[in-house]
């Protein structure tokens, strides 16, 4: 279990179960240029967010050049033009030379409204034929980098909303609207930042691409290492170790990825082939790594590109929003681990030997500077700092960290020049010295430069392997920047038609039919006629949020449904941050949601299972996640910061919460202190879903009708 992450295999199981990381081979020459392509683009955004963003719509520009420019150089046309080809008149350096073609005309659209302008306050609404060109363009290779990077169905879904805005005189109802004309349509998408310069693209390159890049520098200096090694020795020993490793480990690496797929294939690169080893079946080991690592996009501090998003569109500070995600992130894992311990106990599976538990003493011996980033990042956080300063910090201290330490041992000298730049960098974000930042932070860079030539110091990585940290972590910008700019057309027409009023007046229409219809069958004391209108529109919501989750991205489908549909358990009278909070948490779900769950997928191709029957069973598994949105959206308290949180309603929940999540996971593991009936499952889930209701009366109803099950699991185990 404590054997060293191999890089290189975790890229290779990436590239081949995440489209997002599906690169077509290159010649060296090529490949030469793309990486300076990415490793530049890494720069950029790593020099902005430690001396300075650029204005607005330069930042968004350059970081869409760079974006869809390299997206035509790596993701090819389709899988017969995937295989590398020679260099010739009409592939020059073995890429086709359309591509070349595409790819400069995407930067050329990308920086024609930053840079080749200045008046765009007077062209807005009034665009002239070159504006139209150039947005047209825009537009289609945006929808065409979006489907080599990730696929047809969100192309598909903002055609659909193009469609929409330009023939609204046809369509039925509510959602008739007067139309646009298609230059009216370039004008709104390309020429104000409402369109795909807007907030989606806005968040990726202000915050997002950072985070991802301290992720990778993290993980490469060792930090997800010691996570696992300390997962191991925790929670090895115990019944179907593996196992329950596996979902502490993905807890503790998914505080530094916001990847479902990439959490997957890097712990279960090492959990898989355990949990096979010691019996549980070869289905089972994926689909426990698959739920677990679906908690990353939710588990503070490193969430998904979600949690930033929420950022602008709550006007919320990230700590609040760190803060709001713990408790839920909590019952994710604990609901996984509970199946997985009931899992093992109903079928004698034994833990790990001490030959096989790593030494946590050694692992901290060896690592314990790794975490020194980590620290340095959730700090400046919580202590106020913008979340990209924030990154920057991290970042420069991940290489640091790698630079001036060894995992074979920690040299004095390497300690003490890690101190004296980690001081350097302290001065240079606190903004005491503002004026000398730039400078102090050269100075410490050629420090740590002569410390690497002169002193001999023994490094976690080599420049080689800074460079490919870096080059990496542009890689997973791609996708998410071009997905970014197609859900901003989306955006674009929900801002210029007005659709997102219509729907929510459609949602709140029809759960109130739906609650008018099943009021009349419950008891009144059960439930309100308002309650039962919401639990309708959550159903609802939830379920939309699952199946565009089967298409798109979690960001994407995060900011359409949060644009569309939480609008409308807004007028329910949810709070604001809840009702992003469930549409987030919904949205996760489909990673591991058949038929197109690519956790599942990624965690099956390295267990040799079948892919649907790991989905389903990871769905089983993260069933917990599927009940606790509906707890906090009824009792708010469990996020922590939402309006008139006390304590005791906080305890009263919280305790629901747990009870409710070991019932379920006891039923559906057919286990709780022995092998249970069918009549103490029904039982057990009927207590479970009950005990989720708010209120001190419904977790005392909730206890009463699982006590004769209680009662009988005891005397039954006692007999045993």
């Amino acid at each position: 279990m404590s054997a060293t992450i191999d890089e290189k295999t975790v890229a290779e199981l990436e590239s081949k179960y995440d489209s997002e990381m599906r690169f077509r081979p290159m010649v060296t020459t090529a490949l030469k240029t793309v990486t300076f392509l990415l490793i530049a683009l890494s720069i950029f955004h790593y020099y902005t967010a430690g001396f300075g963003l650029l204005r607005e719509a330069t930042h968004r520009g350059v970081h869409l050049a760079f974006v869809m420019g390299l997206i035509f150089l790596v993701f090819a046309f389709n899988k017969k033009q995937a295989a590398q080809q020679a260099s010739s008149w009409h592939h020059p350096f073995g890429l086709p030379l359309y591509d070349w073609v595409l790819a400069i005309l995407a930067v050329a659209a990308s920086l024609y409204i930053p840079y080749v302008f200045d008046d765009l306050a007077f062209r807005i609404g009034n665009p002239d034929t070159m504006d139209v060109v150039m947005g047209t363009i825009m537009i289609v290779l945006l929808l065409e980098a979006t489907r080599r990077s990730m696929g047809w169905p969100l192309p598909i879904i903002a055609m659909v909303f193009m469609v929409y805005a330009m023939f609204g005189p046809y369509f039925p109802g509510l959602l008739k609207h007067a139309g646009a004309s298609w230059s009216q349509v370039v004008n709104h998408q390309y020429l104000t930042s409402q369109g795909v310069y807007g907030i989606a693209v806005g968040v990726v390159a202000t915050y997002v691409f950072h985070f991802v890049l301290f992720g990778v520098l993290a993980t490469r200096i060792g930090l997800g290492q010691l996570f696992l090694d300390v997962a191991s020795a925790f929670a090895g020993k115990y019944a179907g170790g593996p196992a329950k490793v596996s979902v502490f480990g993905s807890a503790m690496f998914g505080m530094l990825s916001g990847s479902s797929v990439a959490n997957a294939v890097t712990v279960g690169s090492l959990t898989i082939p355990a949990m096979i080893r010691v019996g549980y079946p070869r289905h089972f080991a994926g689909a426990v790594e698959a739920a677990a690592s679906t908690g990353g996009q939710i588990t503070p501090p490193i969430m998904g590109a979600a949690a930033f998003l929420m950022i602008e569109f709550l006007a919320l500070p990230y700590s609040t929003i760190v803060i709001a995600a713990i408790v839920p992130a909590f019952m994710h894992f604990f609901g996984v681990f509970w199946q997985v311990h009931f899992e093992a106990k109903r079928t004698g599976l034994r833990g790990l030997t001490p030959d096989e538990l790593p030494s946590v003493r050694e692992s901290f011996k060896k690592r314990w500077p790794t975490l020194i980033p980590l620290v340095l990042l959730v700090g400046t956080l919580m202590s106020g700092f913008t979340p990209y300063v924030s990154a920057f910090a991290g970042i420069t201290s991940c290489i640091i960290v790698g630079m001036t330490t060894s995992e074979a041992r920690n040299t004095p000298r390497g300690l003490a020049i890690m101190a004296a730049l980690h001081v350097v960098l302290a001065i240079v974000i606190s903004g005491k010295l503002e004026d000398y930042g730039l400078a102090l932070f050269a100075v410490g860079a050629i420090a740590l430069i002569a410390a690497l030539k002169w002193l001999d110091l023994p490094s976690r990585f080599t420049r080689a392997e800074l460079i490919d940290a870096f080059s990496t972590g542009a890689k997973y910008a791609l996708a998410v920047g071009a997905a970014a700019g197609t859900v901003g057309l989306v955006i674009g027409v929900v801002t210029l038609t007005g659709v997102g009023f219509k729907v929510s007046y459609i949602v709140n229409t029809a759960a109130g039919a739906m609650a008018s219809f099943f009021i009349e069958f419950l008891p009144t004391w059960l439930v309100s006629a308002n309650g039962l209108k919401l639990l309708c529109a959550l159903f609802m919501t939830g379920l939309v949020c699952i199946i565009m989750g089967c298409g798109i991205p979690t960001t994407a489908n995060y900011i359409i449904m949060v644009t569309i549909a939480a609008p409308a358990l807004v007028q329910m009278g949810v709070e604001p941050i809840v009702a992003h909070f469930f549409v987030f948490y919904y949205g996760v779900l489909a990673d591991i949601t058949p038929p197109v769950a690519l956790a599942a997928y990624a965690a099956a191709g390295m267990a040799n299972s079948d892919p649907f029957k790991t989905g389903n069973t990871a769905f089983r598994l993260g069933l917990g996640k599927a009940l606790v949105p509906f707890v906090f959206v009824f009792s708010p308290a469990l996020l922590l910061v939402t309006k008139g949180f006390t304590w005791s309603a906080f305890a009263v929940v919280f305790v629901a919460c747990i009870c409710s999540i070991m019932l379920l996971a006891a039923a559906l593991s057919r286990f709780l202190l022995v092998e249970m009936k069918g009549w103490e499952r029904g039982l057990a889930i009927a207590g479970a879903l009950v005990m989720i209701a708010p209120g001190t009366t419904m977790l005392m109803i909730g206890i009463a009708t699982v006590s004769p099950m209680l009662v009988s699991q005891w005397l039954r185990s006692r007999r045993a």
